[in-house]
């Protein structure tokens, strides 16, 4: 059963002696995570974990304390191990959390409650204190600013040999389940990840070595290891198809993890057999980089420390008071041209009407842009151009308003360091796409309570 809240109690009024309170910041976030409609949003989706969770079965964790827990997480950038323990261990962070004085749910119940949040969900609480910080006088949406940036996500860096070897890994483990579902043994399920295991190390030496002699090794080595992944599939869908034949509903399940794997060593083998084997280059938006976060993409930042980021591009938009009013996560590495005019529409909706200024970097401008920012309503529009510039183009960018903006936008860059420093848009460590949705929506948005909440502090 659904709970909402425990009876209120005050710790810190128990033992009057010590003196605790709240840092100034934690106790105007206290105050701002007080409001109803944030509440309501995560309580629906609790709710819809089972038909009748909200009136029946054991009483949960209440939700005011699974959400209190969940922005402590994310900030302080903790695990939900170190939140469980860290909240237990703390009469200050036992209050913020409304926890009082019962146990404080395990991290595997964490775990659990924070999967039921959507990424959908978390965009509208995001809308929802956007809404708050307008209310409170943190900003007031006349000026914007916008950037991209990448989200990694929490993989190795790929290598066809690495991708082959997880392949042969995790299909030799689903076979090994089916194996002991179905009862019986053969060469079937033989599992061949250590021939894989061996030649993926034979491949690595190789690569230190130069040379034609070593080029033929390694492409000789590449050969036997995809005959080793081929045969794996074979096994596995014959496997499938056993499992298919069964009745029981953990063999459909087991079955359904075999196809989706199988299809994805199968790309493997595809793009490995063009790069490798055929010399063929293969373009970064066909190239599958890994098996369990199959939806990161490769990012050419051109960065001199790091050229290519494997992640996802998260565009975010900005304004005054340091709100992220609006974040998307982009498909693939499109180009920045074509953020603005979203960016501008969630503004409108937002705020009812557009900023007086909107200021972005060159990868941003095109003429198109500007007209359509300006009929938009925007009076001011610093948007530079790239290449090469005429005379009345240089003294437009050149006027001190066009100065100011620039210096403006460069905020954000500072923004988005900060967040990720934070942990808020560090590596993301859930799993899957709808993870890294999460990810990014509880980062951008325990970022806007604490902006709220330092600003309403310092006052």
């Amino acid at each position: 059963m659904i709970v909402d809240r425990y009876e209120p109690v005050n710790l810190l009024e128990l033992i009057p002696q010590l003196r605790l309170e709240m840092e100034p910041e934690l106790a105007a976030l206290d105050r701002l995570l007080d409001d109803d409609k944030l509440f309501l949003q995560i309580k629906a989706d609790f709710s819809k974990r089972h038909p009748n969770s909200e009136r029946l079965g054991r009483r949960s964790t209440p939700v005011e304390v699974i959400l209190r827990m969940l922005i402590v997480r994310r900030l302080y950038d903790w695990s939900f191990e170190a939140t469980e323990r860290n909240v237990s261990d703390s009469l200050i962070l036992r209050q913020f959390c409304r926890l009082y004085l019962e146990a404080a749910p395990d991290d595997t119940t964490l775990i659990r409650w924070a999967k039921l949040i959507g990424a959908d969900t978390l965009e509208d609480l995001n809308e929802r204190v956007v809404v708050l910080a307008f209310e409170r006088k943190v900003t007031r949406g006349r000026k914007l600013r916008s950037d991209a940036t990448v989200v990694e996500t929490n993989i190795c860096h790929p290598t066809d040999s690495g991708l082959l070897g997880d392949g042969v890994r995790v299909l030799g483990r689903l076979m090994g389940k089916a194996k002991e579902i179905l009862g019986q043994s053969g060469e079937v399920f033989r599992n061949r990840s250590r021939s894989a295991k061996r030649l993926g190390r034979s491949i690595a030496e190789g690569t230190r070595r130069r040379g034609e002699e070593a080029k033929e090794a390694s492409k000789a080595a590449y050969e036997r290891l995809l005959g080793v992944a081929r045969a794996s599939l074979k096994q596995a869908s014959k496997v499938q198809q056993m499992l298919r034949s069964e009745e029981a509903p953990l063999s459909g399940r087991l079955a359904d993890e075999l196809e989706r794997f199988e299809g994805l060593l199968e790309r493997v083998v595809e793009q490995t057999e063009r790069r490798v084997l055929s010399g063929e280059s293969v373009a970064a938006s066909e190239k599958l980089v890994s098996l369990f976060e199959e939806h990161t993409s490769i990012i050419a930042r051109g960065k001199a420390s790091k050229k290519s980021e494997f992640g996802r591009k998260v565009w975010l938009s900005e304004v005054e008071g340091g709100i992220i009013t609006g974040y998307r996560i982009l498909e693939g590495n499109p180009s920045d041209e074509k953020q603005l005019l979203p960016t501008l529409e969630d503004h409108l909706r937002l705020f009812g009407g557009p900023p007086r200024l909107v200021a972005a970097d060159r990868g941003v401008y095109s003429s198109a842009n500007e007209e359509a920012a300006r009929e938009m309503g925007v009076k001011r529009v610093a948007l530079p151009k790239k290449g090469a510039k005429d005379t009345q183009r240089q003294r437009h960018e050149q006027q001190g308003w066009f100065r100011r903006a620039r210096r403006f936008r460069a905020g954000v860059e500072g923004r988005i360091s900060v967040m990720k420093r934070r942990g808020y848009l560090g590596r993301c460590r859930d799993k899957g796409e709808e993870g890294f949705g999460r990810w990014v929506g509880w980062g951008v948005l325990t970022s806007n309570l604490h902006a709220i909440a330092r600003a309403q502090a310092a006052r």
